[in-house]
């Protein structure tokens, strides 16, 4: 067998394996967790942001401050799945089973969050919302899901979200100012 039989037969065998625990992660899931009580939390942390945003958003900044929000899941998804993939954390209680981050952190307490922030008191400095946002999120938001255990840390410390955090904010700040579209389509 050549160098790259061998190597689809091991890929094979490891993506037989993976399969078989994502099942037993589903069994798992379907008996212990659906329903609880963090998995409703869950849910609600899931919803119910989005619903207060919705209510209070300023209106006339709605497609811009979404076009951030859309960053801000993308990146945390991304960062969210590299760190568990590398084994520096894991979360219990997940709201759908196959999804290995912890859905409501990445698509709604992260973007709606920062997109709060964007809009409340817009023109005040980015710099100080972003370190009070990665500090916040590191040193409170954390902790709190750690002690749910929601929120597994394995090699990683709440410090190392910091910088992490403002720069994410910083982005999403810039990304939320631009004005350079141009239309799709020509009016008539």
């Amino acid at each position: 067998m050549g160098h790259k039989e061998n190597v689809n037969k091991l890929i094979d065998e490891n993506i037989v394996e993976i399969h078989k625990l994502i099942q037993k992660k589903i069994e798992i899931w379907s008996d212990y967790v659906v329903f609880s009580g963090l998995w409703w939390l869950g849910v609600g942390l899931s919803v119910i942001p989005w619903i207060i945003w919705y209510v209070f958003r300023k209106k006339n900044s709605t497609d811009r401050i979404l076009y951030a929000g859309l960053f801000i899941m993308t990146i945390s998804l991304a960062l969210d799945i590299l760190g568990d993939q590398f084994s520096l954390w894991h979360y219990r209680y997940n709201v759908l089973p196959i999804v290995p981050t912890y859905f409501p952190w990445d698509i709604t307490l992260m973007p709606v969050s920062v997109m709060i922030l964007l809009q409340v008191k817009a023109n005040g400095n980015p710099f100080i919302k972003a370190i009070l946002f990665g500090l916040f999120s590191a040193y409170l938001a954390e902790p709190f899901f750690h002690w749910l255990e929601i929120y597994v840390p394995t090699k990683w410390r709440y410090t190392y979200s910091v910088p992490i955090q403002i720069i994410i904010y910083l982005v999403a700040h810039y990304l939320s100012r631009r004005e350079k579209f141009s239309p799709i389509y020509q009016k008539k």
